[in-house]
């Protein structure tokens, strides 16, 4: 039998504090972990086990230790706050058997959660996933002497990995100013305290921890991202970099306040990678990024995979095969030659380091993709609605066929189903612009909520506005 309140999903098990999110739940969580280690992984390793800024999660994280230590199992506990990729950087390092990660990344401030961090420093894979739920109604070992907790610092390798990654020296002679939002989160001072080193003229909002995220959801989007975009016009700076709950996304603005979405940092980031660095292997992306990454990774003669919408199938890649970079459409970006994971302090210092060594800023970098492969305009919205609403959009969706044109008046070209319903739409305004984006739109019904999200890219933003309102329309039965 399933445990009811525990559900580990893409990334993990997560909760509303003290409702689903309680001691006796993580307690089980963190014996299922211990016991799957037993059974599958090699329990003489240990686990690491490490925290973020949200309400109780330093206590739900020795709670995680006491009871993997309880199995036999040593335990590595980190001594403070810590990004999620700094961790799995140290399940990586350590060559531990795994990590735990207290934290619920992006969400708002009543939640928690439990992430499991397999032995390559990245997400657990679906088939360790599945098989720690099958350990969550089973007792797991107890040995008479409880096996050593130790509390460890996780940063300084960590810091060490990411600024030998970047080119510090070019970023310190740039002469940029940038603006960076830790947004109350794991990421902290962390990226300040790296340009304050080097002597690079910086200025840091939100960069205190505090488990209420006040005014915000630590998500690097619109609304919660406006501080930052404030910041940098009235500070003026070059760029605003921004990190989420658990630092492991990545969010930005441009000098003018702009903000700039995860599909554009993405683009930004592999077109400088493959020009300027050259590092071999295969681009991959989920279903809901930008079609740019397409068009960069063709020019430069670069295989495109195109994958289901989360990072497990990112790290799924980067296990098997030679990847250069891939990302989702939320600001997780990872390098293979970094981790198999998402790192959003990494990705901050390398936008810093591709404006250094263009001489531009980020507004300026952007705009040059959008003249060299074509004007790429995203949008998104998240309708909460009934199930039967969400599913119901999704038959219809999945029912409609080449020629209808169901959606914004423009006629279905094609539909496809990896991950959603998307459609590939006869946009009339692409014929008068050079180089025209393909016009798409996405319907995905969440799995475990009441919701559909609604994704689409085009020409220009009046299109995604228009294309937004009308995808809405038909969800809701027009």
């Amino acid at each position: 039998m399933a445990h009811p309140q525990i559900k580990f999903g893409t990334d993990g098990w997560r909760g509303v504090i003290a409702d689903d999110f309680t001691f006796a739940n993580v307690r089980t969580a963190a014996a299922s972990i211990a016991a799957y280690v037993h059974a599958q992984e090699d329990p003489s390793k240990a686990i690491c086990i490490g925290y973020d800024t949200r309400f109780g999660s330093k206590a739900f994280a020795r709670t995680c230790a006491e009871v993997v230590a309880a199995t036999g199992i040593n335990v590595a506990l980190a001594n403070d706050i810590t990004p999620t990729p700094a961790l799995s950087y140290g399940v990586r390092e350590r060559k531990a058997a795994g990590g735990i990660m207290i934290t619920s990344s992006h969400n708002p401030a009543q939640w928690n959660g439990v992430k499991y961090k397999a032995w390559y420093g990245g997400s657990g894979k679906p088939s360790i996933i599945s098989a720690i739920e099958t350990y969550l109604d089973k007792p797991a070992p107890q040995v008479k002497q409880a096996a050593t907790i130790e509390e460890v610092d996780f940063l300084p390798p960590y810091l060490k990995a990411i600024e030998s990654f970047a080119d510090l020296d070019l970023i310190a002679k740039s002469g940029k100013k940038f603006a960076i939002d830790s947004m109350y989160g794991a990421g902290r001072t962390i990226l300040s305290e790296i340009f304050t080193r080097i002597g690079v003229d910086h200025v840091q909002i939100r960069g205190n921890p505090d488990p209420l995220f006040p005014g915000i959801n630590p998500e690097p989007i619109e609304p919660h991202i406006r501080m930052l975009g404030e910041t940098c016009v009235a500070e003026k700076c070059d760029a605003g970099l921004c990190t989420d709950g658990d630092a492991d996304r990545i969010g930005a603005t441009d000098e003018h306040g702009n903000f700039v979405d995860p599909h554009k940092i993405f683009s930004v980031l592999l077109s400088w990678v493959l020009r300027r660095k050259g590092w071999p292997g295969a681009v991959t992306r989920a279903f809901n990024t930008t079609k740019m990454l397409d068009r960069i990774a063709q020019k430069h003669g670069r295989e495109l995979i195109e994958h289901g919408i989360g990072f497990k199938f990112v790290c799924d890649y980067m296990l098997e095969r030679e990847i250069v970079m891939g990302g989702e459409e939320s600001g997780g970006i990872g390098f293979q030659r970094h981790l198999p994971e998402r790192d959003g302090l990494l990705n901050a210092l390398l936008l810093a380091n591709v404006m250094a060594e263009e001489k531009k800023t980020l507004g300026e970098l952007v705009a040059d993709l959008q003249n060299e492969y074509g004007e790429h305009q995203y949008g998104r919205i998240d309708l909460h609605i009934p199930d039967e609403l969400k599913n119901g959009a999704i038959a219809r969706a999945k029912a409609l066929k080449t020629g209808d044109t169901a959606i914004g008046g423009m006629a279905v070209q094609r539909q496809e189903t990896l991950d959603g319903v998307k459609f590939y739409l006869d946009n009339p305004e692409a014929k008068s612009k050079p180089n025209a984006a393909e016009t798409w739109i996405l319907f995905r019904a969440s799995g475990t909520e009441p919701l559909l999200r609604i994704y689409t890219e085009s020409t220009s933003k009046d299109a995604v506005a228009r294309l937004l309102e009308s995808g809405k329309k038909f969800a809701m039965g027009g």
